[in-house]
């Protein structure tokens, strides 16, 4: 059975989930210091193992930006996407005031966009929204 823990994130999990979907990982001082900037984290954990985790950066109000969905490789496809994004969504509804309107983004993974339009995220064209767009800079 999977156990959903908010707030467990720790950069040692951070980093592990990060090299198990090939995202390599920065250096541990800088994982510390984007978790506790942090406005929710979450990790999936199956019994003692942690399998799944998830990030959520934003003001509170307007905008909100979900960061960092990992699954472990031999648990994806089995609902833990699932269930760390209903969590996501759930903590982001709690927070928003009946009336209000707020912007949720994301960046997929390539050939992962499908997962998340099941919950309602669209692809931004160019023609209909403007181009999705980042800048990651390594400083010296």
């Amino acid at each position: 059975m999977f156990q959903l823990k908010r707030g467990s994130l720790t950069p040692e999990i951070f980093n592990a989930l990060a090299e198990a979907v090939g995202w390599g990982h920065p250096e541990i001082t800088q994982v510390e210091e984007a978790l506790k900037n942090s406005l929710y984290t979450v990790c999936i954990f199956d019994n003692d193992n942690f399998i799944a985790m998830g990030r959520i950066v934003g003001d509170l109000s307007m905008s909100y930006f979900i960061k960092d969905v990992a699954v472990m490789p031999e648990y994806q496809n089995k609902g833990v996407g699932r269930l760390i994004l209903t969590d996501m969504l759930s903590f982001i509804e709690s927070k928003t005031p009946e009336g209000w309107k707020t912007c949720i983004e994301l960046l997929s993974a390539h050939g992962k966009e499908g997962f998340y339009e099941k919950f309602g995220f669209r692809k931004r064209i160019k023609e209909e929204n403007g181009c999705g767009m980042t800048l990651i800079i390594r400083f010296k």
